[in-house]
């Protein structure tokens, strides 16, 4: 925990923000004879997944790539991709509270996301839009965590030194990026600590 209360918060969206049901990829998997997991094997191999969060192609061409490496005819495989894409996940309901509460007692909090041109419409279904004080974008800085600069562009668009900007993320390495960076950072999990994260803020 940091000596004195951290200033700001930066938040992960996916795995902390939002949630997935992973029921929606495992029935279009079946329906379409596909080995289990492999709509998320195959759309986060890294040669796909980084050109997608760096904002090199879009969504769309993403989702072109994952079809064209399903084990499909190219219109079932397209079909499955868009069956899957329609799930667009769910906000965890205490975690957005968390978030009100820390910007209600004056700390500014920006979602810093490895995501793609979809972004910010997957933020307006999910009712997010105005939900935080600012949203970093891989795809729109075209760098993506675990970089350094990637937290380092977050904390100066924030107008607070890295050292007191709070990071939470689901992901390790994405926490072990930004505590290299300088940042306190708290691995999110199931144990769902918001009294530790409120004590590092400083909330009462």
């Amino acid at each position: 925990m940091l000596r004195q209360p951290a200033r700001a918060m930066l938040i992960d969206l996916d795995g902390v923000v939002r949630r997935w049901d992973p029921a929606v990829a495992a029935a279009v998997e079946a329906r379409y004879a596909l080995e289990p997991g492999v709509l998320l094997t195959t759309a986060t191999q890294w040669d796909a997944y980084r050109p997608a969060v760096t904002g090199e192609i879009t969504d769309a061409e993403w989702m072109r790539v994952i079809a064209m490496r399903l084990p499909l005819p190219i219109d079932d495989a397209t079909a499955a991709v868009a069956e899957w894409q329609q799930h667009r996940g769910y906000v965890d309901d205490e975690v957005l509270a968390f978030v009100r509460d820390v910007r209600a007692a004056g700390r500014p909090v920006a979602l810093g996301t490895n995501a793609t041109d979809r972004l910010h419409g997957d933020l307006e279904t999910l009712g997010l839009t105005g939900a935080f004080d600012l949203v970093v974008s891989s795809a729109e800085l075209k760098v993506h965590k675990p970089a350094p600069e990637f937290f380092q562009r977050a904390c100066d668009a924030l107008g607070v030194d890295r050292s007191w900007v709070l990071f939470v993320d689901d992901d390790d390495r994405a926490v072990r990026g930004a505590r290299a960076a300088k940042m306190p950072a708290y691995r999110w999990s199931e144990r769902r600590e918001f009294g530790y994260l409120r004590a590092a803020l400083g909330l009462s």
